[in-house]
């Protein structure tokens, strides 16, 4: 099982999660650090993904395909 739940890391190196999470065993994790905050309505994730998925949204072909709906 991958899961990603958000947490903040001080400067002492104290690691809070911001929801809880309950695991039948302890379990290995992975820490990103982040720059900054993320900006307030607008999903890190989306950001992220956004360069990668303009490359498949903006062909012809997808406009094509969703054109009946405009």
């Amino acid at each position: 099982m991958i899961r990603t739940v958000e947490a903040i890391i001080d400067e002492k190196g104290d690691v809070r999660l911001l929801e809880p999470v309950r695991l039948p065993a302890a379990r290995r994790a992975l820490v990103m650090i982040l720059e900054e905050r993320p900006t307030a309505g607008v999903s890190e994730s989306a950001l992220l993904s956004e360069a990668a998925l303009a490359e498949d949204w903006n062909r012809p072909e997808e406009d094509e395909a969703w054109a009946h709906l405009q």
